[in-house]
């Protein structure tokens, strides 16, 4: 009996080794692919724009004498955030496995120590770029590189702290723009608070879409800690703060009539975003990014249209 049990135990061992399949290799290529996908380069390169945006607003036409500064501080942006969202993904990667599967670490395309590697390497780079800018503008960029490295594994799961923390460092762009030519100003201020108070908005949705993922994870993200409802309550009543705030640059003689034409589809869409996210959170947080987006041009033409 017992010499039979062994030789069925034996044949099922060989049958699985046989038939087990193989773990598919990952090519270089696939490799250098996933690790481009971490930093979300669409992200990273709009906020870079964004931050040209700022040096643009403040400077306007004399941003030509500031182009050492504008692409040091334009690169570091690009540079350090997309660091952070790679390093977002390596301590996400747990919920990852249930939020997004087909994001790079849990389909396998790449190693958690090779993204940690990569992302601390982004991150010395930037940090070089920012040594060579003015001292406030340094000051901004070591604030912000120091919450993109802490943000997923210290407030993320602190209930609106994290999303706080993601809105400042949103805004901060046209902040880090304006500073690295030396020219803060009120405009620039209002540029920091809409695009903050959009991306506050757009985080507290974003948490909704994730709420499964999160909440297998431990974390206390709004909507867990309030409820799914309220928390899109709360989203949308920032982005109507948002809409009213809107026209400010324009009557605060910033920015040209041309901003209100532009920057009143982008509010629109804004805000039919958030109605959209008590039904479906996915498209509501797509479609704000958007809106965001569109409202940089509003930035870009109402500027243009008082230079020339």
């Amino acid at each position: 009996m017992r010499s039979c049990q062994f030789e069925c135990d034996s044949m099922r061992f060989v049958l699985f080794i046989v038939t087990a399949k193989k773990a598919p290799s990952v090519s270089h290529a696939e490799r250098v692919g996933g690790l481009i996908e971490l930093t979300r380069p669409g992200n990273a390169i709009a906020s870079g724009v964004l931050t040209f945006t700022g040096a643009f607003v403040a400077e306007g036409s004399g941003i030509l004498s500031h182009l050492g500064a504008t692409s040091a501080a334009t690169l570091t942006t690009i540079l350090a955030t997309g660091a952070g969202m790679a390093i977002n993904d390596y301590f996400d990667r747990d919920i990852d496995r249930i939020n997004n599967p087909e994001r790079p670490i849990p389909r396998g395309a790449v190693a958690p120590r090779t993204v940690l590697g990569f992302s601390l390497v982004m991150f010395a780079v930037a940090a070089g770029f920012a040594l060579t800018l003015p001292p406030l503008a340094m000051g901004i960029a070591i604030v912000n590189l120091v919450a993109l490295v802490t943000y997923t594994e210290f407030f993320k799961g602190l209930p609106g702290v994290g999303n706080l923390l993601v809105s400042y460092l949103g805004g901060s762009t046209f902040l880090f723009g304006a500073a690295a030519v030396g020219q803060l100003s009120p405009a620039v201020g209002v540029l920091f608070l809409l695009a903050a108070l959009s991306t506050f908005a757009r985080e507290v949705i974003k948490d909704v879409e994730d709420l499964a993922g999160d909440r297998e994870e431990g974390l206390n993200t709004l909507p867990i800690s309030i409820g799914q409802r309220p928390a899109l309550l709360i989203a949308m009543a920032v982005l109507l703060i948002a809409m009213v705030a809107s026209p400010v640059p324009y009557f605060i003689g910033t920015f040209g009539m041309a901003y209100l034409v532009l920057v009143a589809p982008a509010v629109f869409v804004m805000l039919y975003s958030g109605y959209r996210s008590f039904d479906d959170p996915t498209g509501g947080q797509s479609l704000l990014k958007f809106g965001m987006y569109f409202s940089a041009v509003a930035f870009i033409g109402g500027r243009l249209t008082l230079l020339l």
